[in-house]
């Protein structure tokens, strides 16, 4: 089992992080990490008259090979999903094709109206998980947090996991943590830090959602001197209830912004089950001026600390999960490292090794690039 490090990041959190662990050793879960192949949708396409873009989560269908991607799109179109055919096999990423846009539905069964309005349910979807018990598609809003500096009425919007039928039909909301709705006040999420991951987990029995940056309660934003603690939630499916939730210590910001008082942020964008205990965990980074900086952690959540009803983790006492390297993505040799905010299993390739597909969110910035990226693992 591997040892146990205290954090430089967080000296308050009691931190566990597996030191000598990086890719190529097999006492710790996933190794032998190897790039199949890259593949850029192309600029201009579109499905049902609208632009397909902001990618933001991924997941796929074994039963029919089909992929599902969800868009975080809230203003240039509706709220939706889609499905795609991905080529994928021992050699590489050979193509995408995207069959079908599906509309999310609100829970009256009409359109989502843009973010931008000031009604009381928008979306602002992230993250897609197919169940592979019954068909039906979770997904997570980061909600809405919009509070004016002139003291006019603030514009809240809880974040939440919703379950849909794959015709997108709203089926119910899980019940959030107080600690996770939103306020007008400097406590609870942070506008554009909540539910950018979720996964199931691998007996189908619960669903985990992670929260890209801290609790305002929880402390500061990560720095380039110092990383954050964020929170993991685990819900049981069947009541749609909160069961148990862990600390997530956040790296500091890897590379600093150009100039250094421009902007630059880290976060948690995605999560993925791997095993009864373990997950990997995805740090996505941007510093003005330079770029995204993608590394990929798989933790631990075994003697983690259940902070569900902690309203604060400020003052520490608490164990986070363990966590380690699996990759950065500057040492894959892509062509270019770009938003990513999803990631799914894909098939399991001949040679026993799985497949793991990424895809990055382009924001319908002409500068950035919606990509898929396809990498086997042991």
């Amino acid at each position: 089992m591997c040892g146990v490090a205290a954090s430089p990041a967080t000296a308050s959190v009691d931190d566990a992080v597996a030191p000598g662990c990086g890719v190529g050793s097999g006492a710790c879960g996933l190794r032998q990490v190897r790039l199949l192949g890259e593949q850029v949708i192309p600029k201009g396409l579109t499905m049902r008259g609208v632009p397909v873009g902001e990618l933001s989560g991924i997941d796929f269908d074994r039963r029919t090979n089909k992929w599902f991607l969800i868009s975080d799109d809230s203003e240039d179109g509706p709220a939706r999903f889609y499905t795609a055919d991905i080529g994928l096999d021992g050699t590489g990423l050979t193509g995408v094709t995207f069959t079908g846009s599906t509309d999310i539905l609100r829970t009256d069964g009409t359109m989502f109206p843009r973010l931008a309005t000031r009604d009381p349910e928008v979306a602002d979807p992230e993250s897609i998980r197919l169940d592979p018990v019954d068909g039906t598609v979770y997904w997570s809003s980061e909600g809405k947090r919009d509070v004016p500096a002139d003291g006019s009425a603030p514009a809240l919007v809880d974040p939440w996991v919703r379950q849909m039928t794959v015709d997108g039909t709203h089926l119910r909301e899980f019940r959030q943590p107080s600690l996770l709705r939103m306020s007008a006040g400097e406590v609870g999420p942070r506008r554009n830090a909540t539910f950018e991951g979720l996964t199931l987990t691998t007996d189908g029995r619960e669903l985990v959602t992670s929260m890209e940056g801290p609790l305002y309660q929880d402390g500061p934003l990560p720095t380039t001197s110092a990383g954050a603690i964020t929170r993991l939630t685990w819900y049981d499916k069947r009541s749609g209830r909160p069961v148990r939730q862990f600390a997530y210590l956040l790296d500091p910001i890897p590379v600093p912004p150009n100039p250094p008082t421009a902007a630059a942020d880290n976060g948690v964008s995605e999560l993925l089950s791997l095993d009864r205990h373990r997950y990997l965990v995805v740090e996505r980074s941007f510093a003005s001026g330079v770029g995204n900086s993608i590394r990929v952690y798989e933790i631990d959540v075994r003697g983690a600390t259940n902070v569900l009803q902690d309203r604060s983790l400020a003052d520490g006492g608490v164990r986070a999960v363990r966590k380690r390297l699996v990759v950065d993505f500057a040492t894959l040799g892509l062509s270019h490292v770009d938003n990513v905010e999803g990631v799914s299993w894909g098939p399991t390739l001949p040679t026993g090794e799985r497949t793991l597909v990424f895809v990055t969110d382009d924001n319908f910035n002409p500068t950035q690039v919606n990509q898929l990226i396809a990498v086997a693992v042991r």
